[in-house]
């Protein structure tokens, strides 16, 4: 995703915890204010996550909505909450609005609590994590479109960060909003048998943070059914333990854990809108630590619970489950759950992924051919889609979980996406797919590194994506890549209309076979682009011809970096469609949202 510089540092728990697991300096990205993407998102989400401390300084969360529309921009920097709640039982109404009903509406500036806020549909996976204080509330009573009588909640934020999320982790949910009828069943330790059996069912929770009582954080965390392990909860205490998974390395929810080690975590339960609310004190484990308690897992979070409450029927909402993210790992079972593990290795269907092929397109690029053990266990994919392959077992085993000495492999699941490159109709076998990348990591090193021969296999997670192109009748399609970000729309040339596509393609000069081999893979293709060639090669006759070489297939050829005026010369043109798909990287991505203002963009991220 695209962030704005916002000029925002690092607390010192965060830079702790980047120092800690050897991340390199990154510009927090951060924005002190509601932004622009923030607040059209905001309208679209059927839930939101909440969360606040209480007059003892513990963090709370709470899941609101139902339906869309109930958060949404009121102002700048101002967000508006309108939703049924639990008004009995619910933590943060309670710390926020107890007692006060709408006469008695609470505005002012000075003392007003912190909260923190995520937006969020699982449908989509979109998110944003929102920060501020509490301006006004009050609680009133709505009818609900079916006619029965409900407690509202109306609640004003001022928004004082906000920050755009990637879609990892995030299993699929559709949003029913419904009325809570909630019955209060424990606020007592050790957690009743039903809180316990929603922990080994629930794929997602919400967890909250601090930075003492200057800001807080609310996230997400998803995984596999039963990611969070319950490492005891009986008269001696409840304590539960989850792995971080390799995400965005910015360590946030971790810093303020670091400074202000307490959660407050929230559990819904989407098929009968029970729900469990803890909070608790928390330990950040890392390497060997980790492992000793979660094998296989090199960062995780152990939680003491010192307060909860399970709640039956307390959610304003139902939620049914779509696809679960190829990003999940497997569950991670406890050292004492060790039976549990061996168990599943046995029993559990792997699909896997078979190296076949390999072709060097450019002296970083290469296409690699691979055939899928099991189409149809892995879900039949669609051209624009990514797959998720799995390389812990050929780069994680003996160091990436169990050693320190290797500080890079920290927080990283060994999980990696790729565009799928080639189509449905290119001519390969139904169970064979290409992907098309650059040497720029660990694991693309790896793959560059490997021989047909060696006959390397991987667990194959799955496909996912929607970066899909539609052509309206008698109109040009325009799309702009950066680099290989042109791979999306070679699985999907057999499907399109090349006669109507406007390519406008950014590469480097010293990646120029890439753009060769395309053209030679697709003639059609050429005439609809111009290529934007930057940077250094050998120059020279060598770079004359090679220019002439794509000329002559029918592109142009343009010798410098895109411009504002390559994008501004074109936009408007009849028979453009207003709709514009781009996929680039992050510096390209700011600039063609600048230039494209007032149309909308179907966009692809590098960053997941």
């Amino acid at each position: 995703m695209a962030f704005v510089h916002s000029g925002m540092g690092w607390h010192d728990g965060e830079a702790l915890m980047q120092e800690r697991l050897h991340v390199p300096y990154q510009e927090n990205p951060t924005s002190p204010f509601l932004t622009p993407h923030a607040a059209r998102l905001l309208p679209r989400v059927p839930l939101l996550a909440l969360a606040t401390l209480d007059d003892a300084g513990w963090p709370w969360t709470t899941l609101l909505g139902g339906e869309a529309g109930f958060v949404r921009p009121l102002g700048q920097s101002i967000m508006g909450i309108k939703t049924p709640v639990d008004s009995v039982h619910d933590p943060v109404i309670d710390i926020l609005l107890g007692g006060k009903h709408e006469s008695e509406t609470k505005e002012h500036e000075e003392n007003f609590r912190i909260v923190s806020a995520l937006g969020i549909d699982l449908a989509t996976r979109s998110r944003v994590k929102l920060a501020g204080k509490l301006v006004a509330g009050a609680l009133g009573e709505t009818l609900t479109q079916a006619g029965l009588k409900a407690t509202e909640a109306q609640i004003v934020v001022k928004v004082e960060q906000s920050l755009g999320n990637c879609p990892k982790y995030l299993n699929k949910k559709e949003i029913i909003p419904t009325v809570p009828e909630p019955t209060l069943v424990s606020t007592k330790l050790p957690l009743p048998a039903e809180a316990i059996n929603l922990l080994a069912r629930a794929d997602v929770f919400f967890l909250s943070s601090s930075n003492g009582d200057t800001y807080m954080g609310t996230n997400y965390r998803g995984g596999p059914p039963g990611f969070c392990r319950v490492i005891k909860n009986d008269s001696t205490g409840t304590v539960l333990v989850y792995p971080e998974y390799s995400g965005n390395r910015l360590y946030q929810t971790l810093g303020n854990l670091q400074t202000t080690p307490k959660a407050g975590i929230v559990i819904p339960d989407f098929d009968s809108g029970d729900v469990l609310y803890m909070t608790g004190t928390t330990e950040i484990l890392v390497g060997k630590e980790a492992s000793a308690l979660m094998p296989r897992s090199n960062l995780a979070v152990k939680v003491q619970v010192q307060d909860a409450r399970f709640v039956h029927s307390g959610l304003a909402f139902r939620g049914t489950s779509g696809e679960p993210s190829p990003y999940n790992p497997p569950v991670r079972y406890l050292a004492t759950e060790r039976a549990a593990v061996d168990a599943q290795n046995v029993n559990d269907h792997t699909v896997y992924a078979k190296f076949i092929k390999k072709e060097l397109l450019a002296p970083t690029i290469a296409r690699f051919r691979f055939s899928v053990s099991d189409p149809e266990a892995a879900r039949r994919w669609k051209p624009g889609q990514y797959v998720a392959l799995a390389f812990e077992d050929e780069l994680g085993a003996g160091y990436s979980h169990m050693r320190d000495d290797d500080p890079s492999s920290l927080n990283d699941d060994l999980v990696r996406s790729f565009t799928v490159s080639s189509s449905k109709r290119g001519g390969l076998p139904e169970d064979e797919v290409e992907i098309t990348i650059r040497n720029v990591g660990k694991v693309t090193a790896f793959l560059f590194r490997q021989n047909v021969r060696a006959g390397l296999e991987v667990p194959l997670k799955g496909f996912s994506g929607t970066f899909a192109i539609h052509q309206q009748e008698d109109e040009t399609v325009p799309f702009v890549a950066g680099g290989m970000g042109i791979t999306p729309l070679l699985a999907q040339l057999p499907d399109l209309d090349l006669g109507r596509i406007r390519l406008i393609w950014a590469l480097n000069l010293s990646d120029i076979g890439f753009a060769i081999d395309t053209f030679e893979r697709c003639p059609q293709l050429a005439s609809s682009t111009t290529l934007h060639l930057s940077g250094t090669a050998a120059g020279g006759q060598e770079e004359l011809e090679t220019t002439l070489r794509l000329e002559q297939h029918g592109a142009q050829v343009r010798r410098r970096r895109l411009a504002a005026s390559d994008i501004l010369s074109i936009k408007d043109l009849p028979g453009l469609s207003t709709t514009w798909y781009i996929c680039a990287g992050s510096k390209l991505h700011r600039a063609l949202l600048s230039w494209l203002s007032g149309r909308k963009i179907v966009h692809e991220s590098f960053d997941y």
